[in-house]
This record gives structure tokens, sequence and C-alpha cells, in this order.
């Protein structure tokens, strides 16, 4: 893991979304989702009524580990190892318990896979999941990792895919307060 440990604003938020890890280009900037990747996931999210920064103003963001996990010697980022997973794990369980979110968003299938059994993402992706974490109860709206370098989110059926999982995003309670909060500032 490369420093500086990256994290969203800490807000109080009835939502909680968890990305997998920063990239390489979010240390020097700071904040989660600050490149290529998060241009597109704030692109989804102002469709269902949400811009960036009113987004990262008002919704906790968080990740499966806090730091840059280096470069993947056959390109890309590397993928946290389990180890590093493990490690890193008392921090979101920790958030988890002081944010008490009613809505987890995971972003991509490392996040997906902390919190439901997930083969592919067809398998999640466009539904919502009751659960309880650490004694929270919760719903899970899962979306794919918007990263450039992946098409599952550009071609069907992923492309309806998460079109769904934004319609239950923008349907939720907590999304909608959300857009409500925008609408008066």
């Amino acid at each position: 893991m490369v420093p500086p440990v990256i994290i969203g604003q800490a807000v109080a938020s009835e939502i909680l979304l968890v990305g997998q890890a920063p990239g390489d280009k979010e240390g020097d900037l700071g904040r989660p989702f600050a490149w290529t990747a998060g241009k597109t996931l704030f692109k989804w999210f102002d469709s269902i009524g949400v811009g960036e920064h009113d987004f990262r103003q008002q919704v906790y963001m968080s990740a499966v580990c806090r730091c840059f996990p280096g470069k993947n010697p056959k390109g890309g980022d590397r993928v946290p190892g389990k180890q590093e997973i493990e490690t890193c794990s008392q921090w979101i369980n920790n958030e988890i318990q002081l944010v008490q979110p009613k809505l987890i968003i995971p972003v991509g299938k490392l996040a997906i896979s902390q919190y439901l059994p997930v083969n592919k993402l067809v398998d999640v992706v466009g539904q919502k999941f009751q659960q309880n974490i650490h004694g929270v109860e919760l719903e899970i709206i899962p979306l794919p990792h918007p990263s450039g370098a992946s098409t599952w989110h550009r071609m069907s059926p992923g492309k309806e895919l998460l079109a769904q999982a934004l319609a239950l995003l923008r349907q939720h309670d907590s999304w909608k307060k959300l857009q409500k909060i925008n609408r008066k500032g």
C-alpha cells in the first residue's frame, strides 16, 4: 500500500459509498474518486439528481482499503490482497457502526463482495438487498466499478443493470432526502 490514506469528508449521512481503494491520482488530489472513474461515477449520480459537489458534501465516502495498492506489473492498479483487506476492514467496520447508514453503495466487485456473496456482477447489480452489518439494519444497492478499463457498464447486460441500479437509488428514501437537501441549498 502506498500512502497517503484517502477518505471522503467525515459527514453524518444516511448513505455510505464504499469503493475498492484509491487510484494513483487520488493521493495528490486528496479525495476519493477524483480522477477518470470518478468522472463516470458522478455522471451517473448527476443523472439521478445529485451532482458531485453535493454528493461529496453530504455522503460519507470510504473504501475497502484506504491507500493506493500500487500498480499491477501487467497494467492497471493492483487489486488489494486478502491480508490488506483484512487489515483495513477495522476502519470500514467502525465507520458502519459510527455512521449507522441506511444505505450502502458498494462500487465494484471487490467492495460488493465485502457485503454480499458475488460470483458475477449480473447476480447483484440492479438489485437491492436488506442486510444487518455489525448490528446496523441497512440496504445495499451495488454498482459496477466506473473504471475506464471496464466495459461491463457500457455493454449489455451491464448497461441495463446499471440503469436499474440507478433507478433503485433514485427511488430510495435516503437518496430522495439527499435530493431534497440539495434543492433547498
